[in-house]
């Protein structure tokens, strides 16, 4: 899929301000998007809304880095955070590959294909893990973008039925 091409067709509809934590090491620029990035200290995850810090989180993950996290002391560092996820409205895991990358082995690491795939299907079990195969970089910023603009949308639609229902019971 060509990211690009509905990036330019499609994000001009949509304006929002994107939290990107400060230690992201390879944060996404949102170059074509309708975004105001802002640097902040997220409590989990790399990326978040203003004033939705505790309840929306996107953790952007490389295929290298994903199977990292997945081993030794990575891999506790790792859960920590998911446990923190768990609680959130929406936290998933988007990556910048695709399935079959992992499948395939496309990754430096000696942990085997199996063996990670098994790993991620139980963190998506046991910690209620969305995970996004993205299949590339601009699949994965786009993906978050979308994610966190639709997250917005269907806050403004609960409000609206929310005054709705206030003013029908005054």
């Amino acid at each position: 899929m060509n990211y690009q091409s509905l990036t330019k067709a499609s994000v001009h509809q949509v304006s929002i301000k994107i939290l990107i934590d400060s230690r992201e090491k390879n944060p996404f620029t949102f170059t074509g998007y309708d975004v105001d990035p802002e640097p902040a200290m997220l409590p989990v995850g790399d990326y978040s809304l203003p004033g939705f810090e505790d309840r929306v989180a996107l953790e952007r993950k490389s295929l290298n880095d994903l199977i990292s996290c997945l081993m030794n002391s990575n891999r506790e560092r790792f859960e920590k955070e998911l446990v923190k996820g768990r609680a959130y409205d929406l936290f998933m895991v988007v990556v910048e590959a695709s399935l079959a990358d992992v499948s395939r082995g496309r990754y430096r690491s000696e942990m085997k294909a199996h063996a990670a795939l098994q790993s991620l299907l139980a963190f998506q079990v046991r910690y209620r893990l969305s995970i996004i195969w993205a299949g590339n970089r601009a699949g994965a910023e786009y993906m978050t973008f979308w994610t966190l603009a639709k997250y917005l949308r269907e806050l403004e639609e609960r409000f609206k039925q929310a005054t709705k229902a206030q003013e029908k019971a005054a």
